[in-house]
């Protein structure tokens, strides 16, 4: 297990058509020994650009890296590992198995390049099949496996050396949507079991909240926020993190509209209501009669999600989204009530997104 520190990397590439182009500015991270850690955000984010970087595939264009105490890119000092002097194991999106090999020898491909005896690699893989339960399938050849078997092999190839650092690149983004979620839960416990330090990237926020203990949510090569799923779910930065967090997207409504209900609420927001959005996770919302709501709207539609309902509301011309998990009657275009919490709204600058509400 080995800690990670970031000291500021910055990217930067340069294209005939865009010439500068700034893929990480100033990335500054600490990733404890052992922990699952997260980099989440859209496509072009930075994310898998900060992942190469760390592997060793990709040179930083300045900052430094360590593994514990050991540099491992210093552009100052000119240091620069290559990925196998790191210890570090990668699986990427497409897995990479070698089509002519058994699932053993996929497996071995690593240990027999490190010319370890063959009673040891046997040892190993045999190990490392147990705990991803695919001793079965060993003699099998990739084309003759499920997506979820591959993924697994994948991994297998990554942990049977037993290295310091795994890092993974979108691993599940080519499974099913059923699989997906129960890899998931198989890809958490091993990495509990095994105890590595773990670097995942994903757009996916359902994925990062349900595998990071950790997450940094990146916009533009930057780093909007980290912190625990909770605390970023609950405690957004900014407003790109309140509506990229959470399914469906956190309502943001602009201040003005709010002005005939801050008394209701007695909602006190330190800046002018023109200057300012409110965000209202859909969760937080009450369908009630038009009469006993802070404002009204009307239903443009109901839709059902297992046991939850989402409804679609037009709130003067805007579209809000309201999550109910009981049954509801309601028609088109019929006149509701809203209800909600004052302690359950977040307030976001205009000027820069950052929020009123984070208490850190």
């Amino acid at each position: 297990m080995k800690k990670i520190v970031m000291n500021h990397v910055v990217k930067n590439f340069f294209t005939l058509r865009r010439g500068k182009v700034e893929a990480l500015k100033d990335i500054n991270l600490i990733i404890e020994p052992g922990k699952f850690f997260v980099l989440l955000g859209p496509s072009g984010c930075g994310k898998s650009t900060l992942l190469n970087i760390i592997a060793g595939i990709e040179k930083p264009s300045s900052g430094e890296i360590l593994f514990d105490e050991q540099k491992i890119v210093s552009n100052r000092e000119k240091i620069f590992l290559s990925p196998r002097q790191r210890d570090v194991a990668m699986v990427f999106q497409s897995y990479a198995l070698y089509p002519h090999m058994s699932v053993f020898d996929n497996i071995a491909f690593p240990l027999k390049i490190g010319k370890l005896e063959k009673s040891e690699i046997k040892k190993k893989v045999e190990q490392v099949a147990e705990i991803l339960e695919i001793s079965q399938i060993m003699e099998a050849k990739p084309s003759e496996l499920s997506g979820g078997q591959r993924q697994r092999v994948a991994l297998g190839r990554a942990i049977v050396r037993e290295p310091s650092v795994l890092l993974l690149d979108e691993p599940l983004s080519n499974l099913d949507a059923l699989l997906r979620i129960s890899m998931r839960s198989e890809l958490k416990q091993i990495q509990r079991r095994i105890g590595v330090t773990t670097i995942y990237v994903t757009h996916d926020q359902t994925e990062a909240m349900s595998l990071g203990d950790n997450i940094a949510v990146l916009k533009d090569g930057e780093i909007q926020q980290l912190g625990t799923p909770e605390q970023i779910y609950k405690e957004p930065a900014n407003l790109f993190v309140a509506r990229f967090m959470g399914t469906p997207p956190m309502n943001i409504i602009e201040g003005q509209k709010f002005e005939q209900i801050s008394e209701k609420l007695e909602l006190k927001i330190e800046a002018k209501t023109d200057e300012i959005y409110l965000g209202i996770r859909p969760e937080h919302l009450n369908i009630t009669s038009p009469e006993k709501g802070i404002f009204q709207a009307s239903v443009n539609l109901v839709g059902s999600q297992g046991n939850e309902r989402l409804i679609y509301l037009s709130l003067n011309d805007q579209e809000i989204i309201c999550r109910e998990y009981q049954e509801v009657d309601l028609k088109e275009d019929q006149k509701v009530g809203i209800t909600f919490d004052a302690d359950k709204v977040f307030v976001f600058l205009k000027k820069d997104g950052s929020s009123l509400n984070r208490k850190s």
